[in-house]
């Protein structure tokens, strides 16, 4: 398995040598909001968002004093408007009173702030703070992952929990974005492009023989 990895690494690595975050943001709060945001919705439409909502509260301080109302038509276009304005402004509140005004650098504390989960945790924490074994479990990861034989199930958590055996930690976070970026440009849930696949001799789908 650890040679696999490390084969399956390299590749991501040379086809993705840029490996960042596809949320624009500017500051550390402002990436919470849009991973938020980005919660069963494309990522280029929360950069079409974000632009305004960040302009018309363009400090921590005015995103936790926003009416709900307000921010929910800004984010309307997201999906799932509602309980998303809440949850940016009960958060960025949150930041005001229980952090100090910053992200905090723990999980434990993280999973405390409205819309948190261990996805966006460990998206902060990976992009933020650097900390190594950040494992974002996100679709792309599910279901890339579960292809290549490198983790089975579809429980985020528990997806997590296998790939932290396996991938190196300081390597984890930045396996996550190019498996965004590949799921995107090769491996894509309708139609992959699988005789294009640089990954294919690993693809238990592609090729029956990478499961023995």
């Amino acid at each position: 398995m650890e040679e696999k990895v490390q084969a399956i690494l390299e590749i991501l690595e040379n086809r993705y040598p840029e490996s960042m975050c596809a949320l624009h943001y500017g500051k550390d709060y402002e990436l919470m909001i849009a991973v938020r945001l980005s919660a069963q919705c494309t990522d280029a439409r929360v950069n079409l968002v974000t632009p305004a909502l960040f302009a018309a509260y363009p400090t921590l301080e005015a995103m936790a004093a926003a009416p709900i109302e307000d921010v929910e038509n800004y984010v309307r276009s997201c999906g799932f408007y509602k309980h998303k304005a809440r949850d940016i402004v009960l958060a960025c509140q949150m930041l005001i009173s229980d952090y100090g005004g910053k992200v905090p650098g723990t999980m434990e504390e993280l999973l405390r702030l409205p819309g948190v989960g261990r996805k966006t945790a460990n998206l902060l924490l990976g992009d933020i703070y650097k900390v190594p074994g950040s494992v974002v479990c996100d679709t792309h990861c599910i279901r890339i992952c579960g292809k290549l034989g490198l983790s089975h199930g579809k429980d985020p958590e528990k997806v997590e929990r296998q790939l932290r055996k396996i991938l190196p930690p300081e390597k984890s976070n930045d396996f996550c974005h190019r498996l965004v970026l590949f799921g995107r440009e090769i491996c894509t849930a309708r139609s992959p492009k699988c005789g294009e696949c640089p990954l294919s001799p690993f693809c238990q789908e592609a090729n029956p023989a990478a499961k023995q």
